[in-house]
């Protein structure tokens, strides 16, 4: 019985990692999307590029984690480089 509500914790804290990860990932867009409407400099023109980069690894790592079943809080926060 213990182990069967430990499960259901680790689901629903996964769940919540997630949901607070793809939120994350909303705003940052939101905020990129204001770039969209302005001219760029090479060097801006860069920064949007490595967020970018940085958004599909995150995604990709975030896709890989519930493919296996094993979508949590700790490993996806060990494979980013920093917090979005």
């Amino acid at each position: 019985m213990i182990e069967r509500y430990q499960a259901v914790n680790g689901v629903h804290a996964s769940h919540d990692a997630l949901v607070d990860l793809l939120e994350s990932i909303e705003h940052v867009l939101s905020r990129l999307s204001i770039y969209t409407k302005i001219p760029l400099t090479p060097a801006m023109e860069e920064i949007v590029v490595k967020i970018m980069s940085e958004l599909l690894s995150t995604l990709a790592l975030a896709t890989k984690e519930l493919k296996q079943g094993r979508c949590c809080e700790s490993s996806l926060a060990d494979g980013l480089p920093y917090s979005v």
